[in-house]
């Protein structure tokens, strides 16, 4: 039996049969992907070898006692009182801070080492860079941080590489560079607080330290060779040592540096 249906309804009906099905794709157009999962980053390569450079890097004399900075044009500066200078930081057993050591010269071209991608972070805070000296590679992001609630302008003043000049208003303010030649060292002022400084060693492979508030330091992962080491201090100046390793076990490399007589 024929039963006649309405045209308004019969027009209801195919309203909500199509919104009932599955929606047909359009012409010329493709079906939606199913987004893929990120890929797991990257394992670092293991280093070549397995021997460790470790040494103290001394400060031969009496040490001047480092002095009180004056940052009384900022009062934002100082929450925590006066800061005092790190350009000269002598220890226990007067060992010698903020040394950059790495190896200068010995490794053979076929070693390359690709940069890491976790950043190093140079904060300021106080209206102090920290750290002090530090360093990275070739490639490395280097992420600059203001942590003070003040104006901060952040000059990196290379010789190899590109110099770069920014501002920071705000506290909680953070950019990021990288440098592609390596320089040792690149140096950081502030332009608008002149006591403010840091150092960062520039290298294309990751056997390089900074020596601790005692004067130690420590490199690992070198393959067998013999390696020129050298040791830079911002108001010392270098030395080098010979430090032979056959690839497993460990050696030693001590540097002094002459200071003023006792």
């Amino acid at each position: 039996m024929f039963i006649r249906v309405p045209a308004g309804l019969a027009l209801v009906v195919v309203v909500l049969a199509a919104a009932c099905g599955s929606p047909s794709p359009q012409p010329g157009s493709a079906p939606a992907a199913t987004p893929e999962p990120a890929p797991p980053a990257a394992a670092a390569a293991p280093l070549p070898g397995e021997s460790t450079i470790t040494g103290n890097i001394k400060y031969e004399g009496t040490a001047e006692k480092p002095r009180v900075l004056r940052m009384d044009s900022d009062p934002l500066c100082m929450p925590e009182g006066p800061q005092t200078s790190e350009v000269l930081l002598v220890g226990p057993g007067n060992g010698l801070q903020n040394a950059f050591v790495y190896v200068k010269d010995g490794l053979s071209d076929a070693h390359k080492f690709a940069a890491p991608q976790t950043p190093v972070v140079l904060d300021q805070k106080g209206c102090k860079y920290t750290p002090h000296v530090f360093g990275v590679q070739v490639g490395q992001p280097v992420t600059i941080l203001n942590s003070d609630p003040t104006l901060h302008n952040v000059h990196a003043v290379p010789k190899a590489n590109s110099e770069f000049n920014f501002g920071q208003a705000m506290k909680g303010m953070k950019t990021t560079r990288t440098f592609d030649k390596p320089e040792v060292m690149v140096p950081f002022r502030c332009d608008v607080h002149g006591w403010m400084a840091a150092y960062g060693g520039v290298l294309s492979h990751p056997y390089f330290a900074v020596t601790k508030a005692d004067g130690s330091f420590e490199i690992k992962g070198l393959p067998a060779g013999t390696y020129t080491v050298e040791v830079w201090h911002e108001r010392l100046g270098t030395q080098t040592t010979k430090v032979t390793v056959d690839g497993k076990s460990g050696a030693t490399a001590n540097v002094a540096f002459k200071g003023a007589a006792s």
